[in-house]
């Protein structure tokens, strides 16, 4: 089996160590479905190296993920692989504990209990959405937001639904703290503005009314569990994520009330400064059919969107990927839309749907429930060769101890260390609820996929860390 996964390279592969992060509790105001701040490291940051061990867990140059096939390696022992995790599976920090492991060449289930119950899937949910965008829609898809012609003087802002449509340069643009390259820039509103007042000018115009047009998505535009932090009113017109402060870094940020109106503020503006005078305070209204479009820009392809959104627990992103797979699966671009979407595209590929239930694309609603099996046959498929276009879940995948949201776990001191750089995994968390899914290489070089669900009262960082001691037994089994 072929994995194209993610390169992780640095300069100095000694020296290397996970970024550190500050906790944060589960409230209002604060992240809760996952993120650096609540997914840290409580035993302790950075990484040794062990000098004489089968494996170093050190970044390398090429796929964190090696390529091979089903007969390359042997699988694990299912009653081996039981034996190895020992009681790491019975602490009391845990709670209620769910769990799948399987053989991600084969599919084949070697190490579960109560695997196929339902469970809070919290932010693996993402892993639902992703694989229903990508499955779905095509390699190249792009989303786009446009400016057409309305009557005589008149333009209209489109919003197609990208929410990383930006205000700032790109060299200022940063995801999950780092730079972007030229595959995963967001669409710039400046550039907007200036194909924009060239295309106005070019025709004879200098002056313009200007309107926005929201009208794509349907329903209620606030989440269930909307706090104006974690994720903003779900609007398909918006820059930078409607963040009150472009800049802003904060795994939750302060978001504006109205979205649609910042974004027709700053392109108002930017219109003017390229010598184009708005004469009106911009209002809604609906672009006409047919209208003759002036400029457009466009978001990076959805496997970038994918990898974006895994990889920093995107929130926000993660509502409008599932909306663009509701709107290519003529469903109603609304939360109950693109939930029902991807289920019947997840359908398509042949996973169970027995207890399945997907109430959003983000994973913030309690009401979502899939079985620790459902988990682990997604990134079986992801992972497959069967389909190549879904590889972009496994690159999005964060890397333990050094990217997204594992940046700050499986540090040195957490009894996890020695499966940095082995694991990739998609956190979730809500207040009570912990899980995590992904894949690794064990000490064999089998690829395996796994899923951990559980439901507790114990202080998340300590039922995190549990979780985290499991998968490193794992990973550490030549079984």
């Amino acid at each position: 089996m072929a994995l194209a996964a993610g390169v992780l390279t640095v300069a100095d592969p000694a020296t290397a160590q996970p970024s550190p992060s500050a906790g944060r509790s589960d409230g209002h105001g604060r992240r809760p479905d996952d993120g650096h701040h609540q997914d840290g490291d409580p035993q302790g940051h950075g990484r040794q190296d062990r000098h004489g061990d089968r494996r170093r867990a050190v970044p390398v140059k090429g796929p964190v993920l090696s390529a091979g096939d089903a007969g390359d390696s042997r699988a694990p022992n299912g009653n081996a692989l039981r034996s190895a995790v020992g009681s790491t599976v019975q602490d009391k920090s845990l709670g209620t504990l769910s769990y799948a492991v399987a053989d991600a060449a084969t599919g084949e289930l070697l190490l579960g209990a109560q695997e196929n119950t339902p469970a809070t899937p919290a932010s693996t949910t993402k892993l639902a959405t992703a694989v229903a965008a990508l499955a779905l829609l095509p390699a190249d898809r792009r989303i786009a937001t446009t400016v057409v012609q309305g009557a005589a003087g008149e333009i209209t802002l489109v919003g197609g639904g990208d929410p990383t449509l930006t205000v700032l340069p790109v060299d200022q643009v940063r995801v999950g703290g780092a730079p972007v390259d030229a595959d995963s820039a967001p669409a710039s509103l400046a550039d907007l503005a200036r194909r924009t007042a060239a295309a106005l000018k070019a025709a004879g115009t200098t002056g313009v009314k200007l309107s926005y047009d929201a009208s794509l998505y349907t329903g209620p535009l606030l989440h269930k569990e909307h706090d104006g932090t974690n994720i903003a009113a779900v609007a398909p017109l918006m820059v930078d994520e409607a963040r009150s402060d472009p800049h802003s870094q904060e795994e939750a940020p302060q978001r504006v009330s109205d979205p649609a109106g910042q974004a027709v503020e700053a392109f108002a503006n930017l219109l003017k400064a390229e010598g184009i005078t708005v004469q009106n305070k911009a209002g809604q209204a609906t672009a006409p059919a047919g209208a003759a479009e002036l400029a457009r820009v466009e978001s990076p392809e959805i496997g970038r969107l994918v990898e974006r959104m895994l990889t920093t627990s995107d929130n926000q992103l993660a509502e409008a990927v599932a909306r663009q797979v509701a709107l290519a699966a003529r469903q109603p671009a609304s939360f109950e839309g693109a939930a029902s979407a991807v289920t019947a595209e997840l359908g398509k590929l042949g996973l169970p749907l027995t207890g399945v239930v997907l109430t959003d694309g983000s994973g913030l609603a309690k009401a979502n429930q899939l079985p620790p099996t459902v988990l682990v046959k997604l990134l079986a498929e992801a992972a497959s060769p069967r389909h190549p276009e879904l590889r972009p879940v496994i690159t999005g995948l964060p890397i333990a101890g050094f990217t997204g949201t594992l940046a700050g776990r499986y540090g040195a001191k957490s009894g996890a260390g020695e499966a940095a750089g082995i694991v990739r995994a998609k956190t979730g968390s809500l207040a009570g609820v912990n899980t995590l899914a992904g894949t690794l290489v064990d000490a064999d070089g089998r690829v395996l996929v796994f899923a951990l669900m559980t439901r507790t009262g114990a202080d998340p960082f300590v039922a995190r860390a549990a979780m985290d001691r499991i998968v490193a037994k794992i990973a550490a089994c030549g079984c």
